[in-house]
């Protein structure tokens, strides 16, 4: 992510500092997404004086629908419910009419109306219909208002980003039921907002629409608004109903297609139906194939390290997130050096921005490298990628981006040849840490001293080992032996490398970094948890580093916090310093896994359940505050989180992972379960769709008494079910 709430320091603020005068979860709490284009709303549908909160109608970054409100009388209606379907498509209000008065008298009692607001986005434009019924015994009149506006704020403008220069605004009503919002951009780029009313108002001025009807007893009436990220051109004319339709069936085939899991407990279904539709709202459709999209508001567009983590998450249960992260990620690959941009031939993206300060250079995120681990996070995740699918001819394809991204870690990521990757800010505007904990405050020392680069980060030599260690495999099949003895060579070197200038005896843990003069960290963090994924730790280390894990310093329980609350910067309301991020304990899960810790695997997933439990809709969050759990509290939310956030929507089909020892052959076209174990409130799952080279099958788990068994209960008898203790 780029750099959030937590990146101040000495009274400074960052370039990139989110600033915050709501929270979202409290102002913004209604999610829309399709493709490029994204909304937020209020309770009550409404956009209102967003300010530096990310209300409004948003494509590529860009702010286009910055005011939209629905008046009654000229008041705030009463909100009676709000709600995002299950599958994330429509938005539907319910309210009512508050009581009206004139001349002191009562004219108009409240709930005598009832307004049904309905609204989606498709292709770029987001349609609502409003639908007024009168309860009232007689005729009734209605007065309604709906106001618009439009901004045409840069994304980083809404995160408090000050310009000196901005385009020009033009508004024209080119008949009495539309609206059109244009902004002449200082990119030569022209943006527009186009609104059409059907019916046509009474009166429309200002972008304001002022309807006045009556209504029988038990009659109603229905408005429909269009609002269009485009030209006048390109504006839809097809009624309501039609893309309505559209988007119901795109998100029925979603559901439909991949992994679905079922429990015996409602709210285990529920976490897992709601990571699946956030997922598919949050995919984005490239030419390489579908790609997750960071999160709403603030990185709805591809990142590197984001697209790649959210793949691993989800590997066993969607291998096609994973081949359409690593075809974008390849065609984006660096293959040139700028500094500016802080990329070298070979490294694989940070993030891509499509608005107006990303084309302009007013932030350096248009095509933006600074990160130490996509490089080798791309390799890692191709190696699993092949083992899950037994893909060659993918990985054929991927092979020149393969050996550029290793030229790249031997290279340029390990520019003093001592066998670390680091990162070091080449470029003035980019970011000052370049690992996953990228705020400016994230890596210190002991005594709390901000750490000096060039960094290298535990994790990131983690990910270099199990990234050649597995790619290796792929190399042999492509018949080059020798580079696959290399590789494992190197890997080898490494661990022993790693192992003699990382542990730190007198915390039980990895260092978090070594700074600039090879110095360690000596601080607890949950980076040292993400090491155990790779493989790189010895078995006695993993289980030292997971007994630290667990100790009430790290773990909250809600999950593992970000650093331990004994260090100098700990701060459980900062973004990195103290907070609980569900992708990095899941991550952490599968590292304790891997090691053989499932129940420790098993807390964490307990925890997280609980977590999104006291949250709404079942979301997990980007991440939350690492307060201490109280007996009958709910979790902290942290104020300008992203929800959804793709690698916190994986992060439950991860926890099943690790609990479950779960792994899939496609050779033998067998699913392995080695030495399962599930919190006590999962008694049943059902895993149903699992492909396992090109056949299915569905899987019934049950859990007594701490006893896991595992049944085929259903699909291709091709495939085998095996359990091992």
């Amino acid at each position: 992510m780029n750099v959030h709430a937590s990146d101040v320091s000495k009274g400074e603020t960052s370039s990139f500092y989110i600033q915050a005068t709501a929270s979202i979860q409290e102002r913004w709490p209604r999610t829309l997404k399709h493709g490029d284009t994204f909304a937020l709303f209020d309770q009550l549908g409404d956009v209102t004086d967003p300010g530096l909160t990310p209300g409004g109608i948003f494509h590529d970054d860009m702010r286009y629908l910055s005011e939209l409100q629905l008046l009654l009388f000229k008041q705030r209606p009463l909100l009676l419910s709000s709600a995002i379907d299950e599958d994330n498509v429509v938005l539907t209000v319910d309210l009512s009419n508050p009581d009206v008065y004139l001349d002191g008298n009562i004219i108009l009692p409240r709930e005598t109306l009832h307004i049904r607001r309905s609204r989606f986005i498709w292709n770029s434009t987001c349609y609502e219909r409003v639908a007024v019924h009168n309860f009232n015994t007689q005729r009734q009149q209605c007065l309604m208002e709906i106001r618009t506006g439009a901004d045409f704020a840069d994304i980083f403008e809404v995160r408090g980003a000050q310009r000196p220069k901005r385009g020009a605004i033009r508004t024209e009503q080119p008949d009495n039921a539309s609206v059109h919002y244009h902004y002449d951009g200082l990119d030569d780029a022209k943006r527009s907002m186009c609104i059409r009313f059907d019916p046509a108002p009474q009166k429309l001025e200002g972008g304001a629409a002022h309807y006045d009807f009556e209504l029988a007893p038990n009659e109603s009436v229905s408005i429909t608004l269009t609002m269009h990220c485009g030209s006048s051109q390109t504006m839809p004319g097809d009624p309501y109903s039609i893309p309505y339709r559209a988007a119901r069936r795109e998100a029925r085939k979603a559901h439909e297609g991949g992994v679905a899991i079922e429990s015996s407990h409602r709210l285990v279904t529920q976490l897992f139906k709601r990571a699946k539709s956030d997922l598919q709202m949050l995919t984005t459709q490239t030419a390489q194939g579908p790609y997750p999209c960071a999160g709403t508001p603030w990185f709805s567009t591809p990142f590197g390290r984001d697209g790649l983590i959210t793949a691993l998450e989800t590997l066993w249960a969607s291998p096609v997130f994973a081949k359409g992260v690593l075809g974008f990620l390849a065609a984006t690959q660096a293959t040139t050096d700028d500094p500016e941009a802080d990329a070298q031939p070979g490294k694989i993206l940070h993030e891509i921005r499509y608005s107006e300060m990303a084309v302009l250079k007013e932030v350096p995120f248009g095509k933006y490298y600074g990160s130490a681990d996509s490089t080798p996070l791309f390799v890692l995740l191709a190696a699993y990628y092949f083992e899950r699918t037994g893909d060659l001819q993918t990985m054929r394809a991927l092979w020149p981006n393969i050996r550029a991204a290793l030229a790249w870690i031997d290279n340029y990521g390990d520019k003093d040849h001592d066998g670390f990757v680091e990162y070091f800010r080449e470029g003035k505007d980019g970011l000052v840490n370049q690992g996953w904990k990228d705020s400016s405050d994230s890596i210190m020392h002991a005594d709390g001293t901000l750490a000096k680069g060039p960094i290298a980060l535990c994790e990131v030599q983690g990910y270099v080992y199990a990234a050649k260690r597995g790619i290796a495999e792929v190399a042999r099949r492509l018949g080059d032996e020798a580079r696959a003895a290399r590789l494992e060579g190197e890997a080898e070197a490494l661990r022993r490398n790693f192992e003699e200038k990382f542990w730190c005896e007198e915390l039980g843990t990895y260092a978090l970094a070594l700074d600039g003069e090879k110095k360690p960290c000596r601080v607890r963090s949950s980076n040292a948890g993400q090491v155990l994924v790779s493989g790189i730790a010895s078995p006695a280390r993993a289980r030292r580093v997971a007994e630290t894990l667990l100790t009430p310093e790290m773990f909250s329980g809600w999950g593992i916090r970000t650093l331990s609350s004994d260090t100098a910067r700990y701060n459980p309301i900062s973004y990195h310093n103290g907070s609980v991020w569900p992708h990095d304990n899941a991550i952490i899960a599968l590292g304790l896994g891997r090691h053989g810790f499932r129940r420790e695997a098993s807390l964490i997933f307990r925890s997280m359940f609980h977590a999104a439990c006291h949250l709404d809709l079942m979301r997990l969050p980007e991440l939350f505050c690492g307060f201490a759990r109280r007996r009958l509290g709910a979790p902290t939310l942290y104020p300008v989180a992203c929800m959804p956030q793709a690698w916190a929507s994986g992060a439950p089909y991860a926890f099943l992972e690790a609990c479950l020892g779960l792994h899939c052959d496609y050779e033998r076209r067998e699913v392995h379960f080695h030495n399962p174990h599930l919190p006590a409130f999962v008694e049943e799952l059902r895993i149903r769709n699992l492909v396992i080279a090109d056949v299915t099958t569905d899987i019934l788990i049950r859990n007594r008494d701490g006893e896991v068994s595992v049944t085929a209960e259903g699909g291709d008898a091709d495939i085998a079910v095996r359990l091992t203790r």
